[in-house]
């Protein structure tokens, strides 16, 4: 299988899983098993002039279905498992000892003082033994004060870096709030999405997705490019994604592909039918759905966004920040979007940040897993205009401060077609 194979088709693959798995760690997994299996059924497919796209679709499709059935598995077993009893706290059993010890040592040191019946000076009494298995109670709390201090503590500011690099943000929950409070008033004070159930949401911006070689090596992100999507209102017709330098891509509720029925069988052509509307697959009646009380709209984001990964919370932050992009909410959902990611822990705030297309404004954020997730406001009106995402520790992929993926929300509308551009005539 050429390398050009890979060039072509990895991105869509990436963008593919992650949109499925909410993870960034997992769609790159689920690439990488991808071409694997491609590679071993590599002389059991013959393109005759075609795409190899359907196909890879369907492993990839495979594979995910494959780690969700061994996820339920895990948690099956686990479920099983009979609970841990409680380890009882021995804090007030060390607490008494050590007031024993105080005892003892000054009852040693009043009996030293009084001198026998014979006349004999007193024995000095033996200094008491170190009990070794206390001495291990300081060191955790050293631990912690360190962890703690790594994570409230900044580093100094920096001198300013060079293109594809940035800042990251600082904790700071009581301005993140306060930038969020006032996106949503504006949100609640925009115009209502005029989209029918027959319409089509389009939404142009720039994108920029660093990549890295087959090689490997650092991740670099190339120039922003024009990204456009047609997305049914109800869902239930294909859309239409178009970007710079690539192919339109049909963007049909049934995906035709091809299945593996087990490792090493040849691929066998059939379609994938499209999932219902969720909080990680949103059609736009489903996002006007969408309850405006803070508290149940972040229940429902937390329950539409569990799986594999650690932190919950952000694969909230990242679902709210896909909606955010890439809908078209009512104003009360969208004030309802900030005021939940609001609640959401660990959020912090960035002064100043650039979205794609050079608009400076400032951005909250939060980090995990060595990735930061920021959403770019414009600094006067509280307008939503970009998701970035910033390597906050050198890793393989890059420094601390790389951009890996950054946007800029150009416009949204509702036309009658695919391909229709905002103002053509709806009939």
């Amino acid at each position: 299988m050429p390398g050009g194979v890979y060039d072509e088709h990895a991105r869509v693959l990436y963008h593919y899983a992650y949109r499925v798995c909410g993870d960034r760690a997992a769609a790159e997994d689920v690439v990488s098993a991808t071409f694997l299996e491609a590679w071993r059924c590599r002389g059991k497919v013959h393109a005759d002039g075609g795409s190899l796209r359907p196909w890879l679709l369907g492993i990839a499709t495979n594979v995910m279905r494959g780690a969700a059935r061994e996820a339920r598995r895990r948690d099956a077993t686990l479920a099983r498992l009979p609970e841990r009893g409680v380890l009882p706290d021995f804090a007030d059993d060390v607490l008494a000892r050590m007031t024993d010890g105080e005892q003892v040592r000054a009852a040693r040191a009043a009996l030293a003082r009084l001198r026998p019946l014979d006349g004999r000076p007193a024995r000095r009494p033996c200094a008491p033994r170190t009990v070794p298995r206390f001495t291990w109670i300081a060191a955790p709390a050293a631990a912690c004060a360190l962890v703690a201090g790594v994570v409230v503590l900044a580093p100094p500011e920096g001198p300013a870096r060079p293109s594809g690099r940035v800042s990251a943000a600082q904790p700071s929950a009581a301005d993140a709030g306060r930038v969020l409070s006032r996106a949503a008033l504006a949100a609640a004070a925009s115009p209502a999405p005029d989209a029918r159930p027959q319409d089509f949401v389009y939404v142009r911006s720039l994108v920029a997705y660093a990549g890295r070689g087959a090689a490997g090596g650092a991740a670099t992100l190339p120039p922003a490019r024009q990204r456009e999507v047609w997305l049914s209102a109800d869902g239930s017709r294909p859309g239409l994604l178009r970007e710079g330098g690539a192919a339109d891509a049909v963007l049909s509720p049934r995906l035709p592909v091809y299945e593996l029925d087990h490792r090493g069988a040849g691929p066998r052509p059939s379609a994938l039918e499209a999932a219902p509307p969720s909080v990680t697959n949103p059609t736009h009646a489903y996002v006007a759905a969408l309850p405006t009380d803070p508290e149940a709209l972040l229940r429902l984001i937390r329950e539409g966004t569990r799986g594999d990964g650690s932190d919950a919370d952000q694969r909230a932050f990242r679902a709210i920040g896909t909606l955010l992009a890439e809908t078209w909410a009512p104003p009360k959902v969208t004030a309802a979007l900030y005021e939940a990611a609001a609640r959401v822990p660990g959020v912090a705030v960035l002064p100043s940040a650039k979205d794609a297309a050079g608009r400076e404004g400032v951005a909250v954020a939060r980090t995990a897993d060595g990735e930061q997730s920021q959403w770019i406001f414009d600094r006067t009106t509280s307008a939503f205009l970009c998701e970035r995402t910033v390597l906050t520790e050198t890793t393989a992929a890059g420094r601390k401060g790389t951009v890996l993926g950054v946007s800029a929300v150009l416009a949204k509308a509702a036309v009658a077609r695919t391909g229709d551009l905002p103002g053509a005539p709806r009939s």
